[in-house]
């Protein structure tokens, strides 16, 4: 998970892909980087770090030009302490091309292999995003073979791209002299819209970062679909690829987007909402609403499902942890140690609220397990009589292989358990887990048009219909930051989605 953000103007633009970095924050807090052209010279600056402590005074004077690229970064792989693998990335022909992208590739080792033996390119580091770039030079080297580029050529190379690669991605590219290219692959499984002003093409990760810079959302980049801004500001799209059918990641509208934005028609906001009345069934039918004085959200995600949960059970509805604005969010943190160490950097308990009470906390989701763990303890110590546990999505059992942290079977509390096993280790008195269809539903009936999620991290079914085990053992193969203390009491093990 990264957010990125590309843009054609008539004026300079490195102030307004500082602003908008700033509103995609929430999607990677490892690495920033923008990327200017001016005459057809690209000038860059990244480095790791927030977007604030990255750029200074004298990085943003050095990055002129009307059009550029910028992106957050959230590694999932590769070497996540490396400031090389930083994005964006560039490659000097042809026509020299710079790339920021938010997913996963599925086939990189492979791809890594055709590109030196058969493509004879370099690839410089262990990141998917430099193959992927690599891809996307080679394919339009060979349909352009010498000769000026046309968007037909763009598009063209974007549909053999579409062939090559597997995986997740949402992409945005700057090709020197010609202007901007963003594609989405073909399930759609990483969010990718676009907007404008008077002057001003914007294409971003989200919605808020279109808003939040003040330019019109106009659209979302489809499935499949190839996008290329010129400098002159006219804009061309063609779906490129043989079958796209949109499945987006359902953990988006759990979880990793801003609330206030709006996803392949979906407002984040309302999905949440929307997760707190179908799980206000679910804790019915666990815990008597008489047996619960106060609803507690733990900050921030789970505010709006558990501020409907409440209403609709008669609760109240309280905050009772403050959150440390100044400390990143856990989940994306890498190591378990560190996560598990920051949580009561985080989090500090409004005593009062707890002392003396029966608390129902309600979470976003649960994942690892540890900062559920040590969430209900500080409600214990706050003196709470009795702590229940909601969670807004179901039970986290599978990896994820498109770009989110939560690949190995080790590493989620709920592979392999059952529910008052889970219960057990976080340490509640219960736990209520919404269903996946339910979860399904909630979010699916805001825009009828989405006939499918990818909802792998919870049912195991990967929409690419490319994945197995060895897969996913491969893509873990010398990950860094996994040293969670739980139990792996057993082998990882996947429905039969292949069929």
């Amino acid at each position: 998970m990264c957010g990125i953000v590309g843009t054609v103007s008539q004026s300079p633009v490195n102030q307004l892909i500082y602003d908008a970095l700033l509103l995609l924050q929430h999607r990677g807090q490892d690495a920033a980087g923008i990327v200017t052209q001016q005459e057809r010279k690209f000038f860059m600056h990244k480095a790791r770090g927030m977007v604030r402590d990255v750029f200074r005074t004298r990085n943003m004077r050095s990055l002129p030009g009307n059009c550029g690229l910028g992106q957050v970064r959230y590694p999932t792989a590769g070497n996540a302490f490396s400031e090389e693998e930083a994005q964006p990335f560039y490659v000097n022909a042809p026509f020299g091309i710079v790339l920021v992208h938010n997913g996963n590739l599925t086939n990189a080792q492979a791809l890594r292999a055709e590109l030196f033996n058969a493509d004879h390119r370099h690839i410089n580091t262990e990141s998917d995003s430099e193959v992927l770039l690599n891809v996307l030079a080679h394919e339009i080297d060979v349909t352009t073979r010498g000769l000026p580029l046309t968007p037909p050529d763009v598009f063209e190379a974007v549909r053999q791209v579409h062939r090559r690669i597997r995986g997740s991605y949402a992409v945005i590219a700057l090709i020197a002299g010609h202007g901007v290219l963003a594609f989405r692959d073909p399930y759609g499984i990483r969010p990718l819209c676009l907007g404008r002003n008077e002057d001003t093409w914007m294409i971003a990760s989200e919605s808020v970062a279109l808003e939040g810079t003040s330019h019109r959302f106009e659209r979302n980049v489809e499935p499949g679909e190839a996008v290329f801004i010129d400098l002159a500001g006219q804009i061309h799209a063609l779906q490129c690829a043989d079958a796209p059918l949109l499945s987006p990641c359902i953990f988006e509208f759990v979880y990793l987007a801003r609330p206030d934005s709006v996803l392949d028609g979906i407002s984040v906001y309302q999905a949440r909402l929307n997760l707190g009345a179908s799980l206000a069934k679910r804790v019915i039918s666990t815990v008597p609403p008489n047996e619960i004085d106060v609803v507690i959200p733990i900050p921030e995600s789970s505010r709006p499902s558990a501020a409907q949960l409440a209403q609709l059970l008669g609760l109240p509805y309280r905050e009772g942890f403050v959150k440390n604005r100044y400390v990143g969010r856990t989940f994306i943190m890498p190591g378990q140690s560190v996560r598990k160490k920051s949580v009561r950097q985080k989090l500090n308990v409004i005593a009062s609220e707890f002392k003396g009470r029966n608390v129902l906390l309600v979470d976003d989701s649960i994942v690892r397990g540890t900062t559920s763990r040590e969430i209900v303890q500080m409600a214990r110590d706050a003196g709470a009589r009795r702590v229940y546990m909601a969670s807004a999505a179901p039970p986290v059992r599978f990896p994820n292989v498109y770009g989110i942290d939560m690949p190995t079977s080790q590493e989620l509390v709920a592979h392999n358990r059952t529910v008052d096993e889970i219960r057990e280790i976080i340490g509640c008195d219960a736990l209520i887990y919404q269903d996946i269809e339910g979860m399904k539903k909630a979010i699916g009936s805001l825009n009828p048009a989405i006939k499918g999620f990818d909802a792998s991290c919870f049912d195991g079914v990967y929409v690419t219909g490319d994945i197995t085990l060895e897969d996913i053992e491969r893509l873990n193969a010398g990950r860094v930051g996994c040293d969670d203390n739980l139990d792996d009491n057993s082998r990882l093990t996947l429905p039969n989605f292949q069929d």
